[in-house]
């Protein structure tokens, strides 16, 4: 008799199991695959000025034409050179990256910041007529379409150096070296890292730095994604829902076994 009645609690124990199981799996998918590098001109989810670090920019996706932050400051805040504009509250955490970088002795400038629209749009125009549309797209953003236009993003070169696109490998400057190590350390991610352009859409670029904020670039940057995989991962996975707990099956009486 009571073989029979471990039997049965061990079936009505699987059967709990399986129901956890099944809900569970139910309530959990994956994020939606990475899109491939597709042109079009769809108005990014994240799109509001306080979006600002989760907004996706790429080939398909983009900003509208008015987007303009009403906060943009000057660089020269942050101890930089002047002639540039980011938001005021990436200010400090850049000031302290260039203090830092200027002490390992890997000073840095910076080579561009925030790009209006339109000012994007003759970007994008002059490396077409340098290599073509379909180069160009490779390694310059159409407009509404640029990290740039959000104002938390920059592309830096070694302090008194010329572009760092003229050079075969910036990250391997003393400024690019230190960045690529440190960065992340201060909020800013490189966007467009070596051996990923069919992630991220674009050439490498080690020059070109977005700010994301301290704590979510360590994040980021332990995940051992790019920029564009964790948001792109972290806008589309489902928010898993609690399963319910099963309402136990009540177990059968057992009686007493007749003897003869």
């Amino acid at each position: 008799m009571h073989g029979t009645h471990d039997r049965r609690v061990r079936l009505v124990a699987l059967l709990l199991v399986a129901g956890l199981l099944t809900g569970l799996a139910a309530s959990v998918s994956a994020a939606t695959p990475l899109p491939t590098c597709k042109v079009a001109d769809t108005l990014t989810k994240y799109r509001s000025y306080s979006d600002w670090n989760r907004s996706i920019l790429d080939l398909t996706y983009r900003l509208s034409s008015t987007y303009k932050p009403t906060d943009l400051t000057s660089t020269s805040n942050a101890g930089l050179n002047s002639g540039y504009s980011v938001r005021k509250h990436i200010v400090a955490d850049l000031k302290a990256m260039a203090a830092a970088a200027k002490a390992a002795g890997a000073r840095f400038s910076v080579q561009s910041a925030f790009r209006s629209y339109a000012t994007q749009k003759s970007t994008f125009q002059y490396w077409v007529d340098l290599h073509g549309y379909a180069t160009a797209l490779k390694e310059s953003a159409r407009a509404g379409h640029s990290e740039h236009q959000l104002g938390t993003t920059l592309d830096l070169r070694s302090y008194g150096g010329s572009a760092p696109w003229n050079h075969t490998d910036w990250a391997t400057t003393k400024a690019g070296a230190w960045l690529k190590a440190n960065a992340y350390k201060y909020g800013f991610l490189m966007s467009y890292p070596k051996g990923k352009t069919t992630v991220t859409c674009y050439t490498y670029e080690p020059w070109h730095y977005r700010y994301v904020g301290r704590a979510r670039a360590k994040t980021i940057k332990e995940s051992g994604l790019t920029l564009r995989e964790f948001l792109w991962r972290e806008q589309t996975t489902p928010t898993a829902t609690a399963v319910p707990t099963p309402t136990p099956v009540p177990l059968p009486t057992l009686r007493p076994r007749p003897t003869a």
